[in-house]
Formats: structure tokens, sequence, C-alpha cells
């Protein structure tokens, strides 16, 4: 017996305005994630992974390995070592052998990259400020109340499908 789409909406199982929900989250994230990109490269010359990584030290003055911040940014390690190997050409992270651990490297933000990341850290949030300025408090309260319970969602649909996934938290909140 074929279902139609008149039956479908009929028993709830269209996910019509789920599926309109997820394609306006996607739309937003991609237009901030766009002229982000775009800014950090005119004002800065950097890209967003390399400011990404930045902020990922910035926060561990102590430095990191280069698996801790693959996990992290929920990149490869490829990925991070070509990052971080054009962030210590450009001066702005220096990379050592990790304390008691010869096969593993420390990362940290050098003097230089600090400065750096401090002043791009600033644009980045005039740049977000910019972008929601249409939102007043009461509206970005509301959003991040609804966007909480849809990760708590979407969290749990993903705990249904992988039981033995871990619940740790994500670069991105």
């Amino acid at each position: 017996m074929t279902i139609d789409a008149e039956t479908r909406m009929q028993g709830g199982e269209d996910h019509r305005a789920e599926l309109r929900l997820w394609l306006r989250l996607l739309t937003c994230t991609t237009l901030i994630e766009s002229e982000i990109r775009s800014r950090l490269r005119a004002r800065f010359d950097v890209t967003l992974p390399r400011f990404d990584l930045m902020a990922q030290l910035e926060k561990a003055p102590e430095g990191m390995t280069l698996g801790d911040l693959s996990r992290r940014m929920m990149v490869s390690a490829g990925n991070v070592t070509g990052l971080v190997e054009r962030l210590v050409q450009d001066g702005l992270v220096d990379r050592r052998p990790a304390p008691g651990d010869r096969r593993s490297a420390l990362v940290n933000l050098t003097e230089k990259g600090r400065t750096a990341f401090e002043e791009m850290a600033h644009d980045h949030g005039d740049w977000i400020g910019e972008m929601f300025d249409g939102l007043d408090e009461t509206d970005i309260d509301t959003l991040m109340r609804l966007l909480g319970k849809a990760k708590t969602s979407a969290r749990a649909a993903q705990a249904r499908v992988f039981p033995s996934s871990t619940d740790k938290d994500d670069a991105h909140g």
C-alpha cells in the first residue's frame, strides 16, 4: 500500500516543519560563517580554521597537544598539523616536545600570536554583534533557550542511535 503526501502529513510523519527548521538553521550558520571568513581574510589575512585554532590555544595558556587540538576542533590530526605549521611559519604559535612524551608536541601561542589573536577576537566579537543587531535581548534569550532545547533533543537522538557515545562538550558549546 502506497501512502501519499497528504496521508503522511495527517499522520505527522512528514517532518516538513523540522526540515524547514533545519534548513533555516543551516542557512543562518552558512551566512554568518561566510561573512566571518571573508572579514577575517580581508582584515587579518587569516582563515577561519587558523582563527579557531588560535582561539583554542588562547584558552589553554599551558599549551595543547596536536591530539587535543584535533579533538577540540573536531578535525583530523593532519588538518591540525597543517594549520600549526603555517602558524609556526608566521610566528604566531610555537611547538615544542611535550614533557614526558617525546612522541607528542605542545603548541602555544607566541606573544605575537596572543597579541594578534586579541585584535582578531575583538573585531570578531564586533562582527557577530553587528550580525545580530536586529535582535533585542529578549529575542536572544528566547533563541538561546530554544536552541538549548534543540541541542538537547539532537543529543538525545544521537544517544539513541549511538548509545555508547559520550556526551562531551564540543568546541562550539
